[in-house]
């Protein structure tokens, strides 16, 4: 395999399909948002993409046998569209390779008559825990930035560069003239931030019109408040006297 390739289960036709982008980047939010959508909808896997550009790695499995790194295109019919979701172990490693299988991701959902696309992602905003976490975007169109900013998302307070997937196929789309937007949930110091996944979560099934049980993440969420209320405190016991805590780096 020399270069990206998408490999479809079923060919199926869509009413209306709208892209939602979950792939591994900061606070794994876009992977647990893209992630519980699959689970709580019941998505099919259709299509599957491999990429000599992703890293030189297979995945073992408990049947003993193994598969390779890949992304995979998951649907579900809604009662108005068909909402796609791309899942993935892993990005692009290279900028070479994120701009091939960015470009490949938009025009693969371009081909089966895709107007709208939401790539999911992180916000870091500093080195503490979020507790409340705010929901940031970028829109491709003032058409979908308008739509996003009444449901809540935040436009213009953000800044810096958007690593990765989440940034460059809402650029791609706008070159194939797909609405997009980059829907960000504010983390920080968690790799794994099921908080900042729940406030996107709480957002984007309004947008895509889906009954999304959040149940999970909002005990997640009370766990992972829990234990950071713990660290805090492990770490005003263990400081010496008269030295600030205050930006104590409690997880990494």
């Amino acid at each position: 395999m020399n270069k990206t390739k998408i490999f479809y289960n079923r060919k199926l036709k869509f009413r209306n399909p709208v892209l939602v982008v979950g792939l591994p980047g900061i606070g794994s939010v876009g992977a647990l948002v893209g992630e519980h959508l699959k689970t709580e909808l019941e998505a099919k896997k259709f299509a599957s993409l491999y990429s000599p550009h992703f890293i030189h790695q297979t995945i073992m499995l408990k049947s003993g046998y193994t598969r390779l790194i890949s992304n995979r295109f998951y649907y579900k019919e809604l009662k108005n569209n068909t909402l796609i979701i791309l899942l993935g172990d892993t990005q692009a490693a290279t900028p070479e390779g994120q701009y091939e299988v960015d470009e490949k991701i938009v025009k693969f959902f371009k081909m089966l008559g895709g107007k709208r696309i939401y790539t999911i992602g992180g916000y870091s905003s500093g080195s503490h825990y979020i507790q409340t976490p705010k929901v940031f975007g970028v829109a491709s169109n003032p058409d979908v930035k308008k739509e996003l900013s009444k449901k809540g998302v935040i436009f213009g307070t953000a800044s810096g560069a958007i690593w990765g997937a989440a940034g460059l196929i809402v650029e791609f789309a706008k070159k194939h003239k797909i609405s997009a937007a980059c829907v960000m949930g504010e983390t920080s110091v968690l790799e794994i931030d099921a908080n900042a996944a729940r406030a996107v979560l709480e957002v984007l099934r309004d947008l895509i019109g889906v009954k999304v049980n959040l149940e999970n993440m909002t005990k997640i969420k009370n766990e992972t408040d829990k234990l950071i209320r713990e660290l805090e405190e492990s770490a005003k016991t263990q400081a010496e006297p008269g030295r600030p805590t205050e930006n104590f780096p409690y997880i990494r």
